[in-house]
């Protein structure tokens, strides 16, 4: 029999856009609300699980980084930094709830403190990855990211629902 496979450590959502605007501040009465945008590429949805750590936040990247999922054209599939593309990072901890009767239950997320941490840690390594990449860099590509731990509001145009699943294991 087979020994029971483990639980994840993160998932992410990577979802092809054009375009993605994603409030990240709500106006309030005295202020205007804040957003940050980005031109065409990907959006990562990240949910960081127990056990999470910074090992398993360099394997992230370079995988994101590097998977082939964004359409150019009619030709073959590119990475996000062949493309080149931006990036969109959006914290998404509903990733990780787990039906229990009627209810979600998010019991295996990492307490939000450190999922803070890692979350930042997680953005600055998909900045430097993309920093130093010569025709991301040359293209003026940005990664963009929305605040841990908050409600936002995302408004998205795609050309296509071409959305896809990743969870990362520790053996990965």
């Amino acid at each position: 029999m087979a020994a029971p496979k483990q639980a994840p450590k993160a998932r992410v959502v990577l979802q092809q856009c054009d375009s993605a605007k994603l409030e990240v501040q709500p106006q309030t009465s005295d202020q205007s609300g804040q957003f940050v945008e980005v031109k065409r590429g990907m959006i990562v949805f990240i949910c960081l699980f127990n056990g999470a750590a910074e090992e398993t936040l360099h394997k992230m990247v370079n995988k994101i980084m590097n998977v082939k999922l964004c359409e150019c054209k009619g030709e073959q599939l590119m990475s996000v930094l062949d493309l080149p593309g931006d990036i969109l990072i959006i914290p998404q901890a509903c990733l990780g709830g787990r039906l229990q009767g009627k209810a979600m239950q998010y019991h295996s997320l990492v307490a939000k403190s450190e999922g803070l941490q890692l979350y930042n840690k997680f953005v600055k390594l998909c900045e430097n990855a993309m920093q130093q990449n010569v025709e991301s860099e040359e293209a003026g590509t940005v990664v963009k990211h929305g605040t841990y731990g908050n409600r936002q509001v995302l408004k998205v145009e795609s050309n296509g629902p071409f959305t896809h699943i990743i969870d990362f294991y520790t053996e990965d």
